[in-house]
């Protein structure tokens, strides 16, 4: 992979106060910048502002895990992807004796998590729905003293484009980068005033509407279930396929022989709603199309005027959705990879416990952005239509029969067919309008989080660079 020139002027004094050091990386990544811009500022050290286990900044303990099925016998288990996902529902479940054992895996609200492995300085900022699940090893917990400062002021500067360099400048390790809480206890965090209480409001404001998002899909699909007369079924944790036998119809393998299909995990849930009295329609039955966009050279471009942000299939989880990279308007145009608000996006292939079959309603960046061929769209005629099927596929009735019908041995995929062929229940236009409503809004208010923290952010950032003047 060939790496792109970069060019960057800057001042010799940063030269001199960094030993003279001539290797382009700490001056192109900010992190020197940020040292230069804060020396104008009051700072306190990061590790006189937290306060608890291990000083108030470190990881979790590393142990032997011991996963299982039922929500009475575990604990949602975070790992450092899950950390930055929007929806928490089907995340992988811990033994409640484990977590009863290791009390420092436990998560609480307001803190700031960073992924100190693999991929350096991603950041989540712990939530009302995040508290009392455990987490793992490879992400730091950043425990704000809250008599000294503000919870979500510390995460809005740390998750800013002076904090997240001076972050990722302590990483050690050639193949497999890593941060230890000791490289970041002296970061300098600087101290703005009424500006924190601002930056605070805004992130802990976006945190509960984040919350609430989650809360209404619940709602939404517990409302679902209880109108097509259909039975609740808790979220699978960890969405693989379990074992099962069962004898099958000669006829019924016509179309479909593999296993996988006719499982229990899958046919359990067809002939439940396959029997409801609203009856069903299919996916293609209210779609106004479903469609995958062919595949095409990725073209990267520099500047917002020349192009539009590209988003991979991974970056529809996230609470924040963040672009690979920027191409070519004409290019997104041509092969129809622009999604709007009424375009449902399900990752077409992966793995049966990783994100394929997974159903998101776009919101944040992604409106307006470019998503990855690997989504497969359902495009809808109306905001209701498709807040409606967004509820139905991120039910358990809809998310099984979506991954059941994967297909392929190393990497299973989906298509369009199998897609539309996914049965909803048939409810009346009323009961449609109220929960689709419920779906959108869900959409809406994770859009109104992402504008929040950005708001925090820019805040932060404006503030350390005017009085830095």
């Amino acid at each position: 992979m060939s790496r792109r020139f970069q060019c960057k002027a800057i001042p010799s004094i940063w030269l001199e106060h960094n030993g003279r050091r001539l290797d382009c990386g700490p001056y192109m990544s900010g992190a020197i910048e940020a040292k230069e811009l804060l020396k104008k500022h009051r700072t306190e050290p990061l590790g006189s502002l937290t306060t608890g286990h291990n000083s108030g900044i470190f990881n979790g303990p590393r142990f032997a895990r011991v996963y299982v099925d039922k929500p009475e016998n575990g604990i949602p288990f975070l790992g450092s992807t899950d950390i930055l996902n929007a929806d928490l529902s089907s995340i992988s479940l811990l033994s409640k004796k484990q977590v009863a054992g290791n009390p420092a895996l436990v998560i609480d609200e307001g803190w700031t998590l960073i992924t100190c492995s693999g991929t350096i300085g991603r950041m989540a900022y712990a939530r009302s729905d995040m508290k009392g699940m455990a987490g793992s090893q490879h992400f730091m917990r950043v425990v704000p003293n809250t008599n000294k400062i503000k919870p979500g002021y510390l995460y809005a500067y740390l998750h800013s484009r002076f904090g997240v360099p001076l972050i990722t400048s302590g990483t050690y390790g050639a193949i497999i980068q890593h941060i230890e809480p000791q490289h970041i206890a002296d970061l300098p965090v600087p101290r703005l005033g009424s500006v924190e209480d601002q930056a605070h409001e805004a992130v802990q404001q976006a945190a509960n509407l984040r919350t609430r998002a989650s809360e209404s899909l619940v709602d939404a699909i517990a409302m679902l279930e209880r109108e097509s007369g259909l039975e609740g079924i808790p979220a699978i944790a960890n969405s693989g396929i379990g074992f099962g036998a069962r004898a099958v119809c000669s006829a019924a393998l016509v179309k479909r022989m593999d296993a996988s299909f006719h499982s229990p995990f899958h046919e359990d849930v067809l002939c439940s709603i396959r029997t409801i009295a609203v009856g069903t329609s299919s996916v293609r039955d209210i779609a106004e199309s479903i469609f995958e966009p062919k595949r095409f050279k990725r073209v990267q471009v520099d500047g917002e005027e020349f192009g539009i942000p590209m988003f991979g299939t991974t970056a529809l989880m996230w609470a924040d959705p963040q672009p690979s990279f920027l191409i070519p308007k004409r290019l997104a145009s041509e092969y129809e990879l622009v999604v709007d608000e009424r375009t449902i996006l399900i990752p077409r292939s992966g793995q049966i416990a990783g994100i394929i079959g997974s159903a998101v309603l776009p919101y944040g960046k992604l409106i307006g952005g470019a998503v990855s061929e690997d989504a497969i769209r359902i495009r809808c005629r109306s905001e209701i239509d498709a807040g409606y099927l967004f509820v139905a596929l991120n039910s358990e009735y809809g998310r099984r029969q979506l991954k059941a019908r994967a297909y392929g041995s190393s990497i299973p995929h989906l298509d369009v067919d199998q897609i539309g062929n996914v049965l909803i229940p048939n409810l009346d236009s009323d009961l449609r309008r109220r929960i689709g409503s419920v779906g959108f809004e869900s959409s809406e208010l994770r859009s109104e989080a992402v504008n929040l923290e950005q708001i925090a952010r820019d805040l932060v950032e404006r503030t350390i660079q005017e009085k830095g003047r």
